[in-house]
């Protein structure tokens, strides 16, 4: 029989998946990060430095306050153990699964052979960028760009060469070797990757099987299209293929969730037979929009009912909740969602807005998030909080905030306050 789950208890099943059900560590180390990369599988990296850039937040929601060189250490040191690729955006992949991502490389590859493409239109750039990274090794684009040929208004252009970069890092011929703060440095795959990775072969559909059983683990639960989306694989006929051999081998088992449906009709639903159900979750994290319990929208509305959209380019007067608002779990359900500032130069942490979602209980809830808004703020190095009016959830916010013996709380006036 196929068993019948409630959203309460997919949500659980789900939030396990990603780690919340485990107690944060008094004291953060490598061996943490690396339990954590192994339930998530990918970790996506962004450049929005508003108040830390994405990739960093993922840990901090399941680890609590760490120490960002360990960050450093731990993915972009010369011995890392992780790489970046499309893997879902850009993200920090495990080394040693490169050759998962062959049909990838592949697939780009295929997409840009045609004779008017820009790889075929533009062939002695990238021949010179490979000589160049053959010949000097690991190179940040400012090292092409200082010692590129002048041949201006002929083959040369800076914009083509940063797009060759862009190109044969997709198609697997260049790896990104490391980073100094947000910026890049590229090497050819072979000078990043070790031989016995790099020449070992996985058939397309080996892969995106592999890749489907790695999502249904870090999920949970999931329906088809969360599946495809962990990774973003496109081909759902293989996507759908592999969750049939899966299920054949008892790894995926057919679950219903309640109100899981599209049309009226139930969505198709599998649990990974690992999948644990806590009795509870008694996490509360603050998220980034990239984390990968939110990261599909359908997903995050289907499961935790939140109705969530990016407004970083929406203009500022036309944004509901702020420019890049985070939603805040408490326990199994996303209760809230705060737009966080770093002012960096004031060491203020600045709570721009404040929303609850309907599923909040603002009573209980507005303590919860008060003491994580408090670790975030030591964790960035800062001294101060400032909530601003903005939102329905501010004033509770604030109230608990000032309730507390360990911040420094202040006020500051948002642009949308409305007066009172």
């Amino acid at each position: 029989m196929t068993e019948t789950l409630s959203p309460a208890q997919a949500r659980r099943i789900a939030l396990a998946a990603q780690g919340f059900s485990r107690a944060r560590p008094a004291s953060v180390s490598a061996r943490h990060i690396h339990r954590v990369m192994d339930r998530l599988g990918v970790l996506q990296i962004d450049s929005v430095n508003v108040f830390a850039r994405s990739h960093y937040m993922p840990l901090f929601s399941r680890l609590g306050a760490y120490d960002p060189a360990l960050f450093e250490r731990v993915f972009h040191s010369r011995t890392t153990h992780y790489v970046e690729y499309m893997a879902h955006e850009a993200t920090f992949i495990p080394l040693e699964d490169w050759p998962l991502w062959r049909f990838r490389m592949e697939d780009f590859r295929a997409r840009w052979a045609a004779p008017d493409s820009w790889m075929s239109t533009n062939t002695r750039t990238l021949r010179w960028v490979q000589d160049e990274l053959r010949a000097r090794g690991p190179l940040r684009p400012a090292d092409l760009r200082d010692d590129a040929p002048r041949e201006r208004g002929t083959w040369w252009d800076w914009d083509d060469v940063k797009l060759a970069l862009e190109h044969l890092w997709r198609t697997g011929d260049v790896a990104i070797s490391g980073r100094k703060g947000f910026e890049r440095s590229y090497a050819l795959a072979e000078q990043v990757i070790p031989d016995a990775i790099l020449s070992r072969h996985v058939s397309r559909d080996d892969a995106i099987r592999e890749l489907t059983r790695r999502a249904a683990r870090s999920s949970g639960v999931a329906t088809q299209s969360d599946l495809a989306d962990y990774h973003r694989i496109r081909d759902r006929a293989a996507v759908s293929q592999s969750i049939a051999d899966l299920v054949d081998a008892g790894e995926l088992l057919p679950v219903s969730v309640r109100g899981w449906d599209r049309g009226g009709r139930p969505l198709p639903s599998w649990r990974h037979r690992d999948a644990v159900l806590p009795r509870r979750i008694d996490a509360a994290a603050l998220l980034t929009p990239f984390d990968p319990v939110v990261w599909f929208r359908d997903r995050a509305l289907r499961a935790f009912e939140l109705d969530y959209r990016i407004e970083i380019y929406v203009p500022a007067d036309k944004r509901r909740y702020g420019y890049y608002s985070l939603p805040v779990l408490v326990g199994d359900r996303v209760v809230a969602r705060v737009d966080l500032k770093a002012d960096r130069a004031a060491s203020t942490l600045q709570v721009q807005s404040a929303w609850w979602e309907p599923q909040a209980r603002p009573d209980a809830d507005a303590e919860r998030i008060a003491a994580e808004l408090a670790l975030a703020t030591e964790w960035q190095g800062l001294e101060h909080l400032s909530v601003s009016r903005w939102g329905t959830a501010a004033e509770a916010l604030h109230a608990a905030l000032s309730a507390r013996p360990d911040v420094s709380v202040r006020r500051h006036v948002h642009a949308r306050e409305v007066p009172s």
